[in-house]
């Protein structure tokens, strides 16, 4: 179960190399907040030297002028100045946060795809695919796609710089995050928000690869002889990595992501439902907790209460 990817030369971290259009947005919001804060900048940068030179008091060309109470266009240009830049850059981050709603649909028809974050690994489920991968994220060149969060575990943060913005993820809610990836390659996404001692080992590959590829990949990841069922996503709710999970799952020395067959299509759903159920979690029924015992928490049916959103 190996992935198979054409050689990628080099992997996309940052919004800096951007790999769909958020992130190129994002590149060109960071440009006009630079250039922008450079016009309130350079000025007093290169008038402070000026003016301590042209005034200083031995050898100096400056007029004496002992009754000089105020310069209009002085006072015009020390207020303005700042005051139209605060405006330009309220309207620009307006204008960005509008267009770049992690909740709005980047194409038509975007592919579905749920997400769960434990600690430390994520679960990325394909619906319509019916298969699931741990750690690892592939989707169609330039195919709009829609995330659907939550986490099984504390507050978590998904960030996928090269394509995507940071968003948080909480258990009971959901939240949405939607993204196209551009051009076939490599990026890498990582939970940023502080879970515990193996929180930084919460990475993983993000894939942008052609129709073509992302069919055989998905056609693979169904060949897998595991199932994502309440009794295995108990294995994989317990602390730890992806890495750690493999032996209790019985593939322990296999390279690359966890791949599974979705075999309980509500697996999602009942996640969020373990928080619905208007009992409080102890140590011994919290996923991600070192005390987590599953027995003690079964996973249970999905909930027909409407799902609250971040």
């Amino acid at each position: 179960m190996i992935a198979e990817f054409p050689l990628f030369v080099a992997v996309a971290d940052s919004f800096l190399q951007p790999a769909g259009p958020v992130a190129e947005a994002q590149l060109e919001h960071l440009k006009t907040v630079t250039i922008l804060t450079l016009i309130a900048i350079i000025p007093p940068l290169l008038a402070t030297p000026w003016v301590l030179w042209r005034f200083r008091r031995k050898k100096g060309k400056g007029r004496y002028l002992p009754e000089w109470e105020s310069n209009k266009t002085l006072e015009w240009l020390m207020w303005g100045v700042p005051i139209l830049v605060v405006i330009l850059m309220s309207v620009s981050l307006a204008r960005i946060t509008l267009r770049l709603d992690p909740y709005k649909e980047l194409g038509d028809d975007p592919l579905q795809i749920d997400v769960i974050g434990l600690n430390w690994k994520w679960i990325f489920i394909y619906p319509d695919e019916g298969i699931a991968l741990v750690d690892e994220l592939i989707v169609p060149d330039g195919k709009a796609v829609e995330l659907t969060l939550t986490t099984d575990t504390v507050m978590q943060s998904l960030r996928i710089s090269a394509i995507v913005g940071q968003i948080y993820a909480m258990p009971a809610m959901t939240t949405k995050l939607n993204f196209i990836a551009d051009g076939v390659g490599e990026s890498r996404g990582m939970n940023t928000q502080f879970t515990g001692e193996g929180f930084w080992k919460q990475k993983f590959p993000v894939y942008s690869v052609s129709e073509e590829e992302y069919r055989k990949r998905m056609e693979e990841a169904k060949q897998s002889t595991l199932e994502l069922t309440a009794e295995t996503y108990a294995i994989l709710a317990e602390q730890g990595t992806s890495e750690d999970a493999k032996k209790p799952l019985g593939i322990e020395g296999l390279e690359g992501p966890i791949e599974m067959v979705l075999g309980d299509p509500e697996i999602f759903n009942r996640v969020l439902a373990r928080y619905m159920t208007g009992e409080g979690m102890t140590p011994e029924s919290q996923p991600g907790s070192p005390e987590y015992d599953p027995k003690q928490s079964p996973l249970p049916p999905a909930s027909d209460m409407p799902m609250m959103h971040m």
